[in-house]
Parts: structure tokens; sequence; C-alpha cells
């Protein structure tokens, strides 16, 4: 699994990510075949080649971790795992659960992997 340092060195699994989905739109999508815009072919699962890459932060127990994603319709791999700085601790992870990046936690990620 990658740290936050060596997944800054891996470019094309940086253009992979979709900094739109989360885990609850994952679930939804792949899980329970939520292909729910069939007209736009936005987020519409063809085949079982078809994946995402995003990320979740799971606030269960401390230290929180980010951690990135590559799913499909039969699995879930965990590719990279960081912490969670500590300054957007309240805001993320004011209930125990797995949620999406906040705006402010992607934008830094964003800064932070060069991906904007």
């Amino acid at each position: 699994m990658l740290s936050l340092e060596e997944l800054k060195k891996e470019n094309d699994l940086i253009n992979e990510i979709n900094w739109d989905l989360g885990p609850t739109d994952a679930v939804r999508l792949y899980l329970e075949w939520g292909n729910t815009d069939w007209g736009s072919g936005k987020y519409v699962i063809h085949s079982k080649s078809d994946f995402s890459t995003y990320f979740a932060v799971n606030c269960w127990n401390k230290p929180y971790y980010i951690y990135l994603i590559r799913r499909n319709s039969e699995e879930a791999v965990e590719l990279a795992q960081f912490e969670l700085p500590e300054q957007f601790e309240k805001d993320v992870c004011e209930l125990k659960g797995v949620y999406a990046l906040e705006e402010d936690v992607k934008a830094w990620l964003k800064k932070e992997l060069d991906a904007d």
C-alpha cells in the first residue's frame, strides 16, 4: 500500500482519481447496481472491467486515515493509506464512520498531489 509520499510519484494513478466520487456513491454504483444516470453516461457501469478510483476517510478509530480505493463490481482494493492531518479531524470525523473528502481536505490533497 502506498504512502502519501509514494503516491505523489504515481502520476498515472493520480490521473485516475475521481474527485467527485465518495464511498457512499461507489457502493451504490458498484454493489447496489445503482446505475442511476443512464442517459448521460456519467457513472454507468457497463461491465466488470469498469472501475473507479476514489478517496475515503475512515473515522472509526484514531489515528484517522485517508484511503485511495479502486473499486469495481467484484472488489475494492486499498491502494494508498495515510493519516488525515489533525487540522481536518474536527470537520471530517465528528462522528464515527467512513466519509467522502470534505472540500477543504480535497483542496489540500489536490495541492499535495499536484492534481489541479
